[in-house]
């Protein structure tokens, strides 16, 4: 878009050497802001999958003794808890067993 408007500068208003320098800065420019947004975009990895869900954070439903069900994100996940939860007890995600989380009960 910088580069469009300094064209447009160039052919409408300014005289020769100064239109050439004008197109030259905006293209330079652009071109540094393109490399800055690459860059920025790809400093982390991107968190998808059910890997995400080890270590968040997940609601109780259904009493966990030892197997249950959880809520996370808005879904509702199959929970293996040993120790054991209560419906409505907040629980962190450990790992995961096939289909199943595995969770324990916050402190």
């Amino acid at each position: 878009m910088l580069v469009a408007g300094a064209i447009l500068l160039a052919i409408l208003v300014l005289d020769a050497p100064w239109s050439i320098v004008v197109v030259v800065l905006a293209a330079a420019a652009d071109a540094a802001e393109t490399f800055f947004l690459i860059r920025l975009s790809k400093r982390r990895r991107a968190r998808v999958g059910v890997e995400a869900l080890i270590g968040a954070r997940a609601e109780v439903v259904s009493a966990c003794r030892p197997e249950g069900q959880v809520k996370i994100v808005g879904e509702l996940w199959r929970a293996r808890c040993p120790a054991g939860a209560d419906p409505g007890q907040a629980v962190r995600v450990l790992g995961l067993d096939g289909l199943t989380l595995l969770v324990e009960p916050e402190v």
